[in-house]
């Protein structure tokens, strides 16, 4: 080691004979093919103004609920102090909210931290079956972690389940996105734990993503209870979407007991912050702030498919979620930059493995917002 109080760096001559050599750390392969997965989002185009209706990402039409706009208020004055590493008060709320014990729960900063923590911790070396299209994370994610993605395409599951089910890879994983985002085609209950049974025959990990499931109109759908039976179960949900809290990250997963440890013990420390814990807190208590939301979406998808399916060269996808997949005639690319310039944003799907260049999302809003929705359409 250099000298007592030496300032200077580790230096060639401190050791004789010794060499410097540079340092150049090389990536590991997956790592540098990586390349991040695009989004909706006022900040996936460059024209950021904020009188912009952002019809392109998919958060409650209904807002953040006010409770949890308190909550975060009220925490600003503890900005200077460390979160919970462990998001204790919150992991006991959502026990409450779930019905399930503490120790099969793990919260995340986001749906997506989860996503990528449980691919790095179970699926590195190992195979994964992911339907095309969906939620563009679980391949990302899986190919980071060295795992190797198959996919089945299909924009609805429901017709196609018995051939998905025999693609499941022995020892691997299998991930359902239940709606499917962006195609909003939801599998019942029976169809998902049919696919969760196959993945345990084959030894294998069924990954289902419910983050849309509660704004749905059928959220008793849901395989979450099953966590307590299942042991190759995950079930994915996200604050984010059901209670509009997009901008502070918070989601959760339930697993089996081991695998949410291992997921606990495998993630950034502080990775949710102070605030997202409070707001997520407050947001779960606000049950009818859900319902509330809920009621919107299924008025107002209705009201969108009927009149954006009356105008001439579009063609909505019947939906059970807060978001409508819809086919164009136009160049999607064009016609999203065409609706910018008339102040309205929506999802491009063309990035979407399975879909071409003539499909674009738009999320349910409010009726003045999906007013404001058609008429550039119609325009455009």
């Amino acid at each position: 080691p250099p000298p007592a109080g030496a300032g200077a760096p580790f230096a060639k001559d401190t050791i004789p004979g010794a060499r410097t050599r540079p340092v150049n750390p090389s990536p590991r392969p997956s790592v540098r093919r990586h390349r991040p997965v695009p989004h909706g989002g006022r900040y996936s185009v460059r024209n950021r103004d904020p009188r912009i209706v952002d019809f392109s990402s998919s958060v409650s039409p209904a807002g953040a609920p006010p409770a949890a706009m308190r909550a975060l208020r009220e925490g600003l004055g503890r900005v200077a102090d460390y979160p919970d590493p462990d998001s204790s008060d919150l992991v006991s709320g959502l026990a409450r909210y779930t019905g399930l014990p503490r120790s099969r729960l793990v919260v995340g900063n986001g749906a997506v931290e989860i996503i990528y923590g449980f691919c790095a911790a179970f699926l590195a070396g190992r195979r994964a079956l992911i339907q095309a299209p969906t939620f563009g994370e679980y391949e990302a994610a899986c190919r980071l972690a060295g795992c190797r993605t198959e996919f089945f395409g299909s924009e609805d599951l429901s017709r196609d389940l018995r051939r998905f089910v025999g693609r499941i890879p022995r020892g691997g994983c299998v991930f359902v996105c239940n709606p499917n985002n962006p195609t909003g085609a939801m599998l019942s209950r029976r169809e998902v734990s049919r696919v969760i049974a196959a993945a345990g025959r084959r030894s294998s990990f069924a990954f289902v993503d419910e983050c849309f499931i509660e704004l749905s109109a059928a959220p008793g759908e849901s395989v979450l209870g099953l966590v307590r039976r299942r042991d190759n179960l995950l079930v994915l949900r996200s604050l984010t979407k059901s209670f509009g809290l997009a901008g502070i990250r918070v989601g959760y997963a339930a697993a089996p007991g081991g695998v949410a440890s291992a997921l606990r013990g495998a993630k950034v420390p502080w990775s949710v912050n102070a605030l997202a814990q409070r707001a997520g807190l407050a947001a779960i208590r606000s049950g009818s702030h859900l319902a509330k939301a809920r009621g919107v979406v299924a008025r107002e998808a209705a009201f969108l498919a009927r009149r954006i399916g009356g105008i001439p060269g579009f063609e909505c996808r019947e939906t059970s979620a807060n978001f409508i997949l819809v086919r164009t005639a136009r160049d999607s690319t064009l016609l999203q930059g065409r609706l910018l310039g008339r102040g309205v944003l929506v999802r491009d799907c063309a990035g979407f493995r399975g879909l071409d260049n003539h499909h674009i999302r738009v999320a349910v809003r409010s009726r003045r917002d999906n007013l404001r929705l058609v008429r550039a359409l119609e325009a455009a």
